[in-house]
């Protein structure tokens, strides 16, 4: 069975990425939580890159969210869609999140139970959502929905859970296709079960948390009191 390792729930979005693909997916994996630290070297116990996730099958060892689903592709149906043109989609869409949407990651980061209202929304931070907003909706439309390659979930959806949760938090402005979509992720089973267990969780990162201050007001906390 895999392994995968993961970070905090309530922050770790590049831990979400392959974590939301194989439970909704149903592929079977133990998974390992460890908390944030600020020495790399605790992470490097299983990650060489010393950054999660990092996902472990015997004696094979995959770091990066982008490498482990496609790791994954080669040994499980539904990970990219089966038609070809929406697969070739998909992979550029999840290769532009893995690389791009600078200012939405850095202004609004993952805390999925916080509620923050932003002190502004920055020439950046729109043109990402515009260009979020665009991909969306050409995925959408092109592919027929309700997912954005098509008519089932796959690993691009995956990709873009996380934004789903930081859309939650800071509700910037953008569209009803958009809000749509997010309202499809969220309602998903496995993308409730990874918030609800964000929720419960204890710990609280001063990093993550400054981040949070440094953009906007909390508006509600709804985490259990650290």
């Amino acid at each position: 069975m895999y392994t995968l390792y993961i970070a905090n729930k309530n922050y770790s979005s590049w831990s979400l990425r392959p974590w939301l693909l194989m439970t909704e997916l149903a592929i079977p994996f133990a998974e390992r939580l460890e908390h944030f630290s600020d020495n790399l070297d605790d992470f490097r116990r299983f990650s060489p890159s010393g950054r999660v996730p990092c996902l472990h099958d015997g004696g094979t060892v995959v770091y990066d969210s982008l490498a482990i689903v496609e790791y994954l592709a080669e040994r499980h149906a539904r990970v990219w869609p089966a038609d070809g043109a929406a697969r070739n989609w998909a992979r550029c869409a999840c290769a532009e999140m893995h690389s791009g949407f600078t200012a939405l990651r850095n202004i609004c980061g993952m805390n999925c139970g916080l509620r923050v209202r932003l002190n502004e929304v920055s020439p950046a931070l729109r043109a990402d959502l515009d260009r979020m907003e665009e991909l969306w909706g050409e995925g959408l439309k092109r592919f027929g929905g309700p997912f954005l390659a098509g008519d089932k979930f796959t690993a691009v959806d995956a990709f873009f859970g996380p934004v789903a949760f930081r859309f939650q938090s800071y509700r910037p402005p953008v569209g009803d296709v958009a809000n749509g979509y997010v309202r499809r992720l969220l309602a998903l089973p496995a993308m409730q079960r990874w918030y609800a267990d964000a929720l419960k969780e204890p710990w609280r990162d001063a990093g993550h948390e400054a981040d949070v201050a440094a953009v906007g007001m909390v508006v509600e906390d709804l985490r259990v009191r650290a």
